[in-house]
C-alpha cells in the first residue's frame, strides 16, 4: 500500500465476504490491458478515432503561427492516444476541438 493506494494482480468474486471486509467501502480502479513503452501519446482527441490519420494544430517555434501535419494516430485508452507519425516528443499541438479549420494547413493564433 502506497498513499492509500493498494495494486492488485487478480480479482475472483467469492461466495461470501470476509469478516473484515467492509461492504460500505467504495473503490476506484484502473484495469491495465497492455502497457507501452517508449511511445510518443498526447491527451485523447475529441471526435478522432484510433488507427486513423487526422490533421492536428502543431505550434511553431514561435508559438503565434500553427501548422496541421498529417498525425497517424495509433491505439487509444480512456486518456491518450499513441502518435505513431507526424509528431515528435516535444511538439505542442492544440487538443481543442479545430473543426472549422479543418480546410487550413496553417492558422495564426491571437
Amino acid at each position: 500500500m502506497q498513499n492509500g493506494t493498494v495494486t492488485v494482480d487478480g480479482l475472483a468474486r467469492t461466495a461470501s465476504c470476509p469478516a473484515a471486509a467492509r461492504p460500505d467501502l467504495s473503490v476506484d480502479g484502473t484495469i491495465e490491458l497492455e502497457r507501452l513503452v517508449d511511445v510518443i501519446y498526447v491527451d485523447r482527441l475529441r471526435i478522432r478515432q484510433e488507427l486513423s490519420t487526422v490533421g492536428i494544430f502543431k505550434l511553431d517555434a514561435n508559438g503565434a503561427d500553427a501548422s496541421a501535419p498529417q498525425v497517424q494516430l495509433g491505439r487509444s485508452s480512456v486518456n491518450t492516444v499513441e502518435i505513431i507519425k507526424g509528431l515528435v516528443p516535444g511538439d505542442r499541438v492544440i487538443l481543442s476541438d479545430m473543426s472549422q479549420w479543418d480546410a487550413n494547413d496553417r492558422i495564426k493564433l491571437n
